[in-house]
């Protein structure tokens, strides 16, 4: 059995020149995001949404991203979660991207709020069925005494909602407004490119991090 501190992975994929890369990370986000799209990643659109609590502590989960452009990083949960209780005190969180197969991680930084009622009523309706009444049924990140509570609240869901559930109020999306990127790229030795982008003026600022 191997032992973790002995573990070790030479990154040799790819690399990440300033010159060429995109003068704005959304550009950049979107050339990278296809490429893992067309790769055969695993889940491509999994992304790590980290919060901050009333206590200062920070916290992390998967989610998964719906949608992206000029305006910000698009993703749906359940309002009253953890999550949505931490952003309500602390609008602001960090993304993260990790594209293993490909040795390419994409961080962001920015304010978050919610998208529109209208944006999220359309997503929820594309839905299937049960991840709708999901929505209903899953008192997320609450205690509950057993699995059963959940098959439960579906069934009971099921019968109050029928085939045409309406988006439940506690349920919708929010947008991250980026302010800062950075793109790693993993090399050989350790040596790793990092582009950071950084708003100043209205302006991205483009700049080389040390690995």
């Amino acid at each position: 059995m191997n032992k973790l501190s002995d573990l070790r992975k030479s990154y040799e994929q790819g690399e990440l020149d300033e010159d060429l890369a995109a003068h704005e990370p959304l550009i950049q986000f979107k050339q990278w995001l296809d490429h893992a799209l067309v790769s055969s990643v695993p889940e491509p659109n999994a992304m790590t949404v980290a919060t901050v609590g009333a206590d200062g502590r920070p916290s992390t989960r998967i989610v998964l991203i719906k949608g992206f452009d000029e305006r910000g990083i698009v993703w749906f949960t359940n309002y009253e979660s953890r999550k949505g209780q931490e952003l309500a005190l602390n609008p602001h969180a960090a993304l993260q991207f990790h594209w293993v197969e490909l040795e390419r991680v994409v961080r962001i930084e920015g304010q978050v709020s919610r998208i529109d009622a209208a944006e999220s009523d359309a997503y929820y309706q594309s839905r299937p069925l049960d991840s709708r009444l999901g929505a209903w049924a899953s008192p997320q990140s609450q205690v509950i005494s057993s699995r059963g509570v959940l098959v439960a609240n579906a069934a009971k869901a099921a019968l109050q909602h029928g085939l045409h559930p309406q988006r439940p109020p506690h349920w919708g999306g929010y947008r991250l407004q980026p302010q800062a990127w950075e793109f790693w790229q993993g090399r050989k030795s350790r040596l790793h490119d990092r582009l950071s982008y950084r708003l100043q003026d209205g302006k991205w600022i483009k700049q080389r991090l040390a690995p």
